[in-house]
């Protein structure tokens, strides 16, 4: 029993790493998602595998029933309680609109606005009292909640960030009314200022808690039926994972949880290889992830948007999401262009090569018509041959309206999904003052190494990197993950005003909050490193400067790390003007001692003979006789010129013709235009 799992629940597949204990060696497993309840397909795979839950020490997963609830709109019914005067604050919003030109635009708050109310109450920006909580209003309020059939209900003071005071009465008046609601206060989610995105996170969370629950009650009941009773976590969007335990209370943590499992695995593999500085392409069966990381460390938003007006104020790995993947859909609008996406076939119906009742095209369609995926390939989950004459009559049909051959079509179905994810590509790196030349591309997914390739020469990136397990990637990053918890809380007032001892006891319940969670998680960690941060801005600015500093400075030396950062960013500094402190941040990290780890391997003699598995034709512009080589045969040292396919369980990698490729010493794929 010393070996875990990771296993991401994804849209199309579960995916799942194993890694290896003293009586087998490691595995990987892709088995198809159920989405009626994810569990299912998680338990699925468990059993596909052949573990025994003798083997484990812990599981750790990915998963995306937060995501798809907020897509879909299928959380819980929910109510939002507010100070009087705010109740239509998620409309409101920062005065924004969904399109870019024109006033036209649907806004769908989580919450209706029937199941919005407010309620006389009044702090000010300091937590002073200026208007008592009306409890007697509040308790006939409740009465009149508990016929409209909530399930959870978010409270939303303004100020409280200063003050919990009303909040945490509201929250006990609730519960005594009504012991099976789902009480969220704003405080309890994220303790800052920004009265709107407060609020809408806390309604994401109380959007989410009920369905999040059941979930892991169901997941719980599952594994311990199956004879499995340890350690099960849960991967969180800041790239650290948190206790099936914790699930409910941290459901809006877990909205981005499968592909910051993937971030934070390709930051680790690409830092050990030698690339600092990467851009992660995460293709998928309905979805393309990017995300950016420099210096070995994934970049962190502190703010996300979810959906136009639903802004998550949560520290979350900064991953911009589109729908582009192997499932996703080609149609000709109603001007008779081609579109790919964001429509997908997803897992059930799924493309028609899947033989599960698909007609429509999609990118992996296309892909089996290029012959750039092997007919042979169990990626169905059917162990069954792909359909590839369905495929080539999908794609022949829609050529057909275009005059197009079945190969051109084809070629044009990748063509404008390629645009689609080099589009999101340069969003994240050249319109951010990035030079994509100075990065490298990690490609995983089930599809990712498929086009990485035309991905790194649309975008102009040096190399592209493929993981020994591409596939399942995101959940070897659950199986790497740390435990990890962000503390933060609003503190506005000058450096100068302000008594040092204040910060001093602000950092220290801050310290105690983080031991007691990771404690009460009672997931095993062999160090608790904890760091410290503050956002500044001078007087009278909007946006404010992250800076790290440590426990028992005085406000002095944050003066002095701030005026140093506000110089390196900027060129000078503002010394004449007060500097306001914002936030104070703790990050508690609990550090995993993981038996994921890649092991260098030896390199071989680079004149090895390569082993040919077999060639077939596959179109690049023409027709050619490509060489077929399965990945397992392919050592560290090794060199190999394009055209090549490369083969593997998870996935397939294209290497074009104008491609080199070697193996480096991680048994990764570096893959370099000649």
């Amino acid at each position: 029993m010393n070996a875990i799992v990771g296993i991401d629940v994804g849209g199309t597949f579960t995916d799942l790493y194993f890694s290896g204990s003293s009586t087998r060696p490691h595995l990987i497993l892709k088995v198809p998602s159920t989405p009626h309840d994810p569990s299912v397909g998680l338990l699925d795979s468990l059993k596909n595998a052949n573990i025994s839950p003798d083997e484990l020490n812990a599981i750790l997963h990915g998963t995306t029933i937060a995501t798809n609830a907020i897509i879909e709109r299928k959380g819980a019914r929910c109510a939002l309680i507010t100070t009087r005067g705010f109740r239509d604050l998620l409309e409101l919003g920062r005065r924004d609109r969904p399109n870019m030109y024109g006033l036209e635009g649907t806004h769908e708050p989580l919450i209706p606005r029937e199941l919005r109310f407010e309620i006389q109450e009044r702090l000010d920006y300091e937590g002073k009292v200026l208007e008592p909580l009306d409890e007697k209003a509040l308790k006939v309020l409740a009465e009149t909640l508990k016929l409209s059939g909530v399930q959870s209900v978010v409270i939303a003071f303004m100020h409280s960030y200063a003050n919990p005071i009303h909040e945490l009465r509201a929250q006990e008046i609730l519960n005594e009314i009504n012991s099976s609601w789902e009480v969220v206060t704003s405080t309890s989610v994220v303790r800052e200022y920004y009265e709107f995105e407060r609020t809408s996170t806390a309604v994401v969370q109380g959007f989410l808690q009920p369905l999040v629950s059941k979930y892991a009650k169901n997941l719980a009941e599952r594994l311990n039926h199956w004879g499995f009773n340890r350690e099960v976590a849960i991967m969180q969007s800041n790239g650290g994972v948190a206790p099936l335990k914790q699930l409910a209370e941290r459901a809006a943590y877990i909205v981005r949880s499968g592909p910051a499992a993937g971030v934070t695995a390709s930051a680790r593999l690409a830092t050990q290889a030698g690339f600092s500085h990467i851009i992660t392409a995460d293709m998928g069966g309905t979805s393309f992830d990017v995300a950016v990381v420099i210096n070995g460390q994934p970049k962190i938003a502190e703010m996300t948007n979810l959906d136009f007006r639903i802004p998550l104020r949560l520290p979350m790995i900064d991953v911009h999401t589109i729908g582009a993947g192997g499932g996703s859909i080609a149609f000709l609008d109603r001007g008779g262009m081609l579109q790919v996406g964001p429509r997908s076939a997803g897992a059930v119906p799924g493309p028609v090569a899947f033989k599960r009742g698909g007609t429509e095209p999609t990118v992996t369609d296309a892909n089996v018509v290029l012959g750039r995926i092997n007919p042979e390939s169990l990626m169905n989950g059917q162990n069954a041959r792909l359909d590839v004459e369905g495929a080539k009559k999908a794609v022949r049909e829609m050529g057909a309206k275009l005059n197009l051959t079945m190969e051109q079509m084809a070629e044009a179905i990748l063509a404008v999904v390629n645009q689609r994810m080099s589009g999101r590509i340069r969003l994240m790196s050249i319109e951010r003052g990035l030079d994509p030349r100075d990065f490298a591309m990690v490609a995983f997914g089930g599809a990712g190494p498929l086009h990485g390739g035309a991905l790194i020469r649309e975008v102009g990136i040096s190399t592209m990197l493929v993981p020994e397990y591409p596939g399942v990637l995101c959940a070897l990053g659950c199986a790497y993950a740390d435990l990890r918890y962000d503390i933060s809380q609003t503190v506005e007032k000058r450096l100068d005003l302000i008594p040092e001892a204040q910060l001093t006891q602000i950092i220290e319940q801050q310290i105690k909050q983080a031991h007691d969670q990771i404690v009460n998680s009672q997931v095993p960690v062999d160090e608790v490193r904890i760091t410290h941060a503050a956002d500044m801005a001078y007087t009278g600015q909007i946006h404010s400067i992250r800076v790290e500093i440590e426990k028992g400075w005085s406000p002095k030396q944050m003066q002095q790390a701030f005026n140093d950062a506000y110089s390196a960013q900027f060129g000078n500094t503002l010394k004449d003007i007060a500097i306001v402190i914002v936030h104070l941040r703790t990050i508690a990290i609990g550090l995993r001692t993981s038996s994921a780890e890649q092991k260098r391997a030896p390199s071989v003699n680079t004149s090895s003979e390569l082993e040919i598995k077999s060639k077939r034709p596959v179109y690049f512009g023409a027709w050619m006789d490509t060489p077929i080589y399965a990945r397992t045969s392919l050592r560290p040292g090794m060199t190999l010129h394009g055209p090549a396919i490369i083969e593997q369980l998870d996935t397939t990698t294209v290497v074009e013709p104008d491609m080199t490729l070697k193996v480096d010493s991680f048994n990764n794929l570096l893959i370099r235009l000649k």
